[in-house]
């Protein structure tokens, strides 16, 4: 493997124990990221390279803000009304490690978590083989919407 598919792997395998994470950024108050009220991360860097993803800013590796899981989540527990978080991107996956801490502390207080990935779940167990935190991450997630986005396919009528 050379280029980015070699960097996000090398990104994938290193940051199982990191509580940093690198975002685009976060919405406080999603009601378009799934059921109810949610709390967004959008995760900065894709492989993916979906043709109109709406969130192509989020591609980069290099780009976003680094934050700790800690701060994420006192501004996720400062609002009772949430129902839960959604993992979106950017590629989640590729930043399994502080994502599975999110998991827990939002699954501890009784929400759910709902990921949003360009990799199919069959890709995802693949990199679970070689990955710990990738198939960790898959079993803390209560639903995942996966595959590549498709524009042909886009559905204005779907809820989410």
């Amino acid at each position: 493997m050379h280029g980015p598919e070699c960097a996000t792997m090398a990104a994938m395998e290193n940051d199982f124990e990191n509580t940093t994470i690198s975002l685009y950024g976060t919405v406080p108050d999603s009601i378009v990221d799934g059921p109810g009220l949610r709390y967004v991360v959008f995760t900065q860097g894709c492989p993916h390279h979906c043709p109109g993803c709406h969130n192509p800013q989020t591609h980069d590796f290099d780009g976003g803000e680094f934050r700790d899981t800690d701060d994420i989540l006192r501004q996720f527990m400062e609002n009772p009304l949430l129902a839960g978080m959604t993992f979106s991107g950017g590629e989640p996956f590729v930043q399994a490690g502080p994502l599975c801490h999110l998991a827990d502390a939002v699954h501890a207080a009784g929400k759910n978590v709902y990921a949003y990935s360009g990799y199919t779940c069959e890709e995802l167990y693949g990199l679970a083989r070689k990955i710990p935190a990738v198939g960790q991450l898959l079993d803390k997630v209560d639903v995942l919407v996966d595959g590549p986005y498709v524009e042909a396919l886009r559905d204005l009528e779907l809820d989410f």
